[in-house]
C-alpha cells in the first residue's frame, strides 16, 4: 500500500486546495471554473473520505496493539481490547480494496448519458421481434434505475418488432452500467411462426454509445453533407408535404444518419446531429479500443460489435454471458429488466481485472 499511500496522499491535499480555491471570489465569479474544481472536488470526495477512515482504522488498530503489550490489569478489558483489534484488522482490509477500486484508472464516460441501438440481425422476424424484446428488457431496466428513456429513431417491421430502434438513455452514471451491453445477443427460442415446435437461434446487435456533447468531439460542418427530403409515414400514411426529413453523412468516415420522426426538419436536424456525434465519437473510439485490447486481453471489452457476447435460452429459462462465463437460470426475470446480477458481475470481473494490472504494473 506505500505507493497507494503517496498517491492517496496527493489525492488528499489536492482535495484541501480545492477547497481553498472555490471559496475564492475571483473562482467563484468565474462560472465555467467554479463549475470544472466544483466536479473535480466531488470526484475527489468519496476517495478522500474513504483514506480518512482508513488512516483513522490504522491508529485504532496502533492504540490497541499498544495497550496489549504495554499489558491490562483487566481480563474483560482485555478481551474487548482484542475484539476491537481483530474488527479494526478486517474493516482495514476491507477498506484497503475500496480504496484499490476507488484508485482505478476512470472511465470518463462513465457519468454520460447513452445513444444505444438495437437491431434485428440474423434470423428475419425472428431477430426483429427480440431486437423488441431487447428494447424492453434495457426500458425496464432504465425504469428501475430511474433513469429516462427517449425514442429518437425506429424502423419497425410488418410482425411488430425492430429492424433497428435508436434510444437515448439520460440519468446517473448510464454509461458505466451499460456499456458492456454492445454485442451481438443470440436467442434461443420456438418462433410463434414454427408449427413444428422447433428451437430457432436468431440474434440482434446492440450498440451502445455515450452522448457527446460539443467539447467532446469537434465535426467540421464542412465534412457534412445534409440532403433534405420528404418524410413518409406507415403505410403511406401522413406524408409529409414539406421536406422535414434529414440524411447527414459524415464524409470522412461514410456514417450515414437519416431521421424524419420529428415533426419539422430543425428537430429532425438536432436528433440526427446527436445520433451522428455519438457514431462518429463511437468510430474513432472502437478504433482505439482495438489497438487498446491487442495490450490488455479482457473479455469485457467495448470493441468487436459483432462479437456474441450473450445467449438467451428460453427452453432451459437460462442466459449465458460468454464473456465471463456466467450462467443464470431466471431469464424471465431478467428479460423484464432484473439485469442487476448480470452487470454487477461484469463490473466486477472488469474491476478484478483492472486490479491485477495495477498490482503487477
Amino acid at each position: 500500500m506505500d505507493k497507494l499511500f503517496d498517491r492517496l496522499q496527493m489525492l488528499e491535499d489536492r482535495y484541501e486546495e480545492l477547497g481553498e480555491l472555490l471559496s475564492d471570489p475571483e473562482v467563484i465569479a468565474d462560472t465555467k471554473r467554479f463549475m470544472e474544481l466544483s466536479k473535480e472536488m466531488a470526484d475527489l470526495r468519496e476517495t478522500v473520505e474513504k483514506y480518512n477512515q482508513y488512516k483513522q482504522v490504522i491508529q485504532q488498530i496502533k492504540d490497541d496493539e499498544e495497550m496489549l503489550n504495554a499489558g491490562l490489569d483487566d481480563d474483560e478489558m482485555t478481551m474487548m481490547v482484542k475484539e476491537e483489534l481483530a474488527n479494526s484488522k478486517i474493516e482495514k482490509e476491507q477498506l484497503e480494496e475500496e480504496i484499490k477500486i476507488l484508485l482505478l484508472p476512470k472511465d470518463p464516460n462513465d457519468d454520460k448519458n447513452i445513444i444505444m441501438e438495437i437491431r434485428g440481425a440474423a434470423g428475419g422476424d425472428e431477430a426483429s421481434l427480440f431486437a423488441g424484446d431487447l428494447f424492453t428488457m434495457y426500458s425496464k431496466y432504465a425504469e428501475h434505475q430511474g433513469w429516462n428513456i427517449e425514442v429518437i429513431d425506429k424502423t419497425m417491421t410488418e410482425v411488430g418488432g425492430f429492424k433497428e430502434i435508436a434510444l437515448l438513455i439520460n440519468g446517473k452514471s448510464v454509461y458505466s452500467k451499460l456499456k458492456y451491453e454492445s454485442g451481438a445477443h443470440r436467442v434461443q427460442r420456438i418462433p410463434v411462426t414454427e408449427s413444428q415446435g422447433r428451437v430457432h437461434t436468431s440474434t440482434a446487435t446492440v450498440v451502445v454509445m455515450p452522448e457527446e456533447e460539443d467539447v467532446e468531439i469537434e465535426i467540421d460542418p464542412k465534412d457534412i453533407r445534409v440532403d433534405v427530403y420528404r418524410a413518409s409515414g406507415a403505410g403511406g400514411q401522413h406524408i409529409n408535404k414539406t421536406s422535414s426529413a434529414v440524411r447527414m453523412t459524415h464524409l470522412p468516415t461514410g456514417i450515414v444518419v437519416a431521421m424524419q420522426d420529428q415533426r419539422s426538419q430543425q428537430q429532425n436536424r438536432e436528433k440526427a446531429m446527436k445520433i451522428l456525434r455519438a457514431r462518429v465519437y463511437d468510430y474513432y473510439a472502437a478504433q482505439e479500443q482495438s489497438a487498446y485490447d491487442e495490450n490488455r486481453k479482457s473479455a469485457v471489452g467495448t470493441g468487436d460489435r459483432s462479437e456474441r457476447i450473450r445467449t438467451y435460452n428460453y427452453p432451459q429459462n437460462r442466459v449465458t454471458d460468454h464473456r465471463i462465463g456466467l450462467s443464470l437460470n431466471k431469464l424471465d426475470r431478467i428479460m423484464n429488466g432484473e439485469l442487476e446480477d448480470v452487470i454487477d458481475a461484469l463490473v466486477l470481473y472488469d474491476q478484478t481485472k483492472a486490479l491485477e494490472e495495477l498490482q503487477n504494473g
